[in-house]
């Protein structure tokens, strides 16, 4: 069964309800919603979580919130073992506001092991086992720190168009110079226009952004110094010390018994 046609297969009085999925490289799961709010996480391989709005990719040991009725398609990077989790309490203070990346901490991801042992759909007694393992998995929701993994996209048309340029080429040396004369505006309105829509500094985003399609194709076990090169880096030395600062390991040791391992 795919997580898009599980419709509502949760207990009515269940706090939650979890189900396992493996996918192959480059699997899709064309753009689909769900009434409940939920959590994806995969044990091995990268999740690219694309909305309207923009993208989240989802390395191991990392999950994507995803606010009820939000509009998404799921890209595979890499064969993936995909945990999914549809939280039937929302209502609770200090859950997510708004979709995001999420960190999951080792209590966290037995726990969503144990849920999806459950299975969905059984109906649980009030005050069980079942009913209380899964009410600790949503209130530790609330307490696990939000990434910087989300790539947002302007919606004024000719900004969207560069980004979408860069995400298909992003070792492309544009200077912000040339792209805002291509758009016919001054340098700083480009500025101002481009924070205004996502929210980030151009060069913010740009970075952002290479680094996130990096770790698509680091998934898949590509060498790191071709990642490098591709992506706009002149050595892999120079793309390993952007790597390490931003996600806290080094790109050769990212990816290593499906988490990364300390630096």
């Amino acid at each position: 069964m795919d997580s898009s046609d599980y419709q509502n297969l949760i207990a009515a009085n269940a706090p939650c309800g979890a189900l396992a999925i493996d996918y192959p490289h480059g699997h899709v799961i064309p753009p689909h919603r769900h009434p409940h709010a939920q959590l994806l996480y995969a044990i091995e391989g990268v999740l690219c979580v694309e909305t309207v709005d923009g993208r989240w990719v989802v390395p191991p040991t990392r999950g994507v919130w995803l606010q009820p009725d939000v509009e998404h398609q799921v890209r595979m990077r890499g064969d993936v073992k995909m945990r999914t989790v549809f939280i039937n309490t929302p209502e609770l203070p200090n859950l997510p506001t708004r979709s995001c990346v999420l960190d999951i901490p080792p209590l966290l991801r037995e726990l969503i092991v144990s849920a999806v042992g459950l299975g969905l759909g059984a109906r649980l007694e009030p005050d069980s086992r079942a009913w209380h393992l899964l009410r600790l998995l949503v209130l530790e929701l609330r307490t696990v720190p939000v990434l910087p993994l989300y790539l947002p996209l302007p919606s004024e048309p000719g900004l969207r168009i560069i980004c979408e340029d860069l995400m298909r080429e992003p070792d492309q040396a544009a200077t912000v110079e040339a792209l805002a004369a291509g758009l016919g505006i001054a340098t700083r309105t480009f500025h101002r226009r481009f924070l205004a829509g996502t929210g980030m500094r151009f060069g913010h985003w740009r970075q952002q952004a290479r680094l996130l399609l990096a770790l698509e194709q680091l998934a898949r076990g590509d060498k790191v110094i071709d990642v490098a090169l591709a992506h706009g880096y002149t050595s892999q030395s120079a793309f390993a010390a952007v790597f390490r600062k931003h996600f806290g390991s080094v790109p050769s040791r990212f990816f290593r018994n499906g988490e990364p391992a300390p630096a």
